[in-house]
């Protein structure tokens, strides 16, 4: 599967969207010191190497969308240009399927590909929290709030710890109570779950990503 420069006609234009996440968190200031509490991929320092994620279709329930700042580690090459810091929309979901899963990075040559969820059974998670740049496909929401403050959100929470998964205070953030996205296709930068089932996984090295 290619990288779409935006989704087909009747769709959300998902990289407009996110540029649109990403100036106003810049907005608000102070991004430097956000740390999107309970958020789970601001815990770690990302590598700061992009992975592709595609699926046929992701069902969400509880679903939570805002901007933060990932950042990596001191020395790490990767994002020097961006001083190692990367502006990215979070997308939360309490309770998520994904049908025909397929995730991929670039090693220089070759891809490290992994499937899963396409044998009958989707792959399924809890508490998911993707860091993207860019996020196209078809989506369908339902009960969206556009606008809210990201700090105030209550649609996602750890399993694990009961932990609220919120945004941080201030900033421009939607969530709704369920989202349907029909051909997924993601450049994430991390992805954390409380819990992650991938029935049919294969790992492998390939020629080509998703």
């Amino acid at each position: 599967m290619t990288a779409p420069d935006d989704a087909s006609a009747g769709g959300v234009r998902w990289r407009r969207f996110g540029v649109m996440f990403g100036l106003t968190a810049v907005a608000t200031g102070g991004l430097m010191a956000l740390t999107a509490q309970g958020v789970l991929a601001a815990n770690f320092s990302i590598s700061g190497m992009p992975f592709v994620v595609a699926a046929d279709e992701l069902n969400g329930q509880g679903f939570e969308q805002f901007a933060t700042l990932d950042t990596t580690r001191e020395g790490n090459p990767n994002l020097a240009d961006e001083g190692g810091q990367k502006v990215l929309i979070v997308s939360a979901i309490n309770s998520a399927t994904l049908t025909k899963l397929c995730q991929s990075v670039s090693l220089g040559g070759a891809y490290l590909k992994i499937t899963a969820g396409d044998a009958g059974t989707p792959v399924s998670a809890k508490a998911l929290v993707v860091d993207s740049d860019q996020i196209n496909g078809n989506a369908d929401f339902t009960n969206i709030e556009v606008g809210g403050d990201a700090g105030e959100f209550n649609k996602v929470r750890n399993p694990n710890t009961g932990q609220q998964v919120v945004g941080p205070d201030y900033v421009f953030g939607q969530q709704a109570d369920s989202v349907v996205i029909k051909n997924l296709w993601q450049n994430n930068y991390a992805t954390t779950a409380a819990k992650f089932t991938l029935p049919h996984l294969r790992m492998s090295f390939s020629s080509d990503g998703c």
